[in-house]
């Protein structure tokens, strides 16, 4: 346990950073249009064709402001003011393709940018940008069937309240009342919430997209938020999952079973996460594999032949272990030896070899970020539940 919390207290410090595209900086194209999470009727922020952003902010007696992007504003764009009081900037290179979060520091108070949307990250509501990404026709809203993110509050007397999960039932959810689902529990990352799977994830969509397709069979997909924020930034290795495992294992999952219609055995179960909520579900799947069968991390740590051998009962009861990471990350491990508990393809490779089923993807030019992720949930989904 103390060993998978500290590498991911490392690969959250090292990639935590909005990661820019590495290739040589061109000439920037004018051909800059609204963010798409733009609030209506607003201009800014603005993205080109080349992934580079333009910030706009009116703050006429202000001193100074400045664009903080990615997970814990470590990217700073300065802007400049003109005499109307206007400050405006763009990034100094293109930013990867797909979801960022950002926030505004203006005369050294934080604020986020009124021109686009808030979204849960880092701790606290984030201004958000989207980078269009060359592939988000798998989770653009189109005109298909569509499924739905359902909030339940469900009792907690672990926590002594009530407590919040968004449930995703799928489009034919309703037509056949007498129908059960298999359930993926699907957890956030450090800093977020059980909103961001379908806010900045776009999870329902994926899925949406998926069964139109053909390509998955419907499920449902849970999504609660995994007690992980009291733990400062940096301090992660003091993270108790008990706490969550309690709310999770003896308390949602029996809620969702008793009021969704559900195939309530282990082989139609599922648990992933991203980041922490990656090694979450690793910690949690492991002292409980009479509840789940099939297991998913998110660049969040991976499966050695160590966690199968020391763990009774792997080999006979868990159908699928799928792990996940942005190109970005694999290249840039620092050649630290064990930086991920292991080469993860490797990993990979040698429970392969040990008769498991193991999956390893890479996501192409993405680093520690939600277009990781989306695409990470489109390979796994496929996977799930086969006969």
């Amino acid at each position: 346990m103390k060993r998978c919390l500290t590498a991911l207290v490392s690969l959250l410090t090292f990639w935590g950073s909005l990661c820019l595209a590495q290739t040589d900086q061109p000439t920037i194209k004018e051909d800059f249009k609204p963010s798409t999470l733009n609030q209506p009727g607003q201009e800014y922020p603005q993205v080109n064709s080349q992934g580079y952003a333009r910030f706009r902010i009116k703050a006429p007696q202000a001193d100074s402001v400045k664009v903080s992007l990615g997970l814990g504003g470590r990217r700073g764009t300065i802007l400049t003011k003109s005499e109307d009081g206007i400050w405006t900037g763009t990034t100094e290179g293109p930013l990867d393709e797909g979801f960022h979060y950002y926030h505004l520091t203006i005369d050294g108070g934080i604020f986020n940018d009124p021109g686009t949307g808030n979204f849960y990250g880092s701790i606290r509501w984030e201004s958000g940008i989207e980078i269009p990404a060359h592939d988000q026709d798998f989770y653009a809203l189109k005109d298909v069937p569509h499924g739905r993110v359902e909030q339940v509050l469900f009792p907690s007397k672990s926590t002594h309240t009530s407590r919040r999960a968004f449930v995703y039932t799928p489009p034919d959810y309703d037509k056949d009342p007498t129908k059960r689902y298999p359930v993926l529990y699907l957890q956030h990352g450090w800093g977020e919430d059980e909103t961001a799977w379908s806010h900045q994830g776009h999870a329902n969509l994926i899925m949406d997209n998926l069964i139109a397709e053909g390509k998955i069979k419907p499920f449902l997909i849970v999504m609660t938020y995994g007690m992980t924020n009291e733990i400062k930034f940096g301090g992660l290795r003091n993270f108790d999952i008990k706490p969550f495992q309690t709310v999770l294992v003896d308390e949602l999952i029996p809620y969702i079973d008793a009021n969704f219609r559900t195939l309530s055995d282990q082989p139609h179960r599922a648990m992933a996460g991203l980041s922490m909520g990656g090694m979450e579900t690793k910690t949690i799947t492991l002292a409980n594999l009479d509840k789940f069968s099939h297991i998913g991390l998110f660049s969040g740590g991976t499966f050695s032949l160590d966690d199968v051998n020391n763990t009774p009962g792997f080999k006979e009861k868990i159908k699928l272990v799928f792990v996940g990471f942005g190109s970005r990350e694999l290249e840039n491990r620092g050649g630290r030896p064990g930086f991920f508990g292991g080469d993860p393809k490797a990993n990979a490779d040698a429970l392969k070899q040990a008769g498991i089923n193991s999956a390893f993807y890479v996501s192409p030019n993405t680093a520690h970020e939600f277009l990781s992720w989306r695409r990470s949930l489109r390979e796994f989904a496929p996977l799930l539940f086969k006969d």
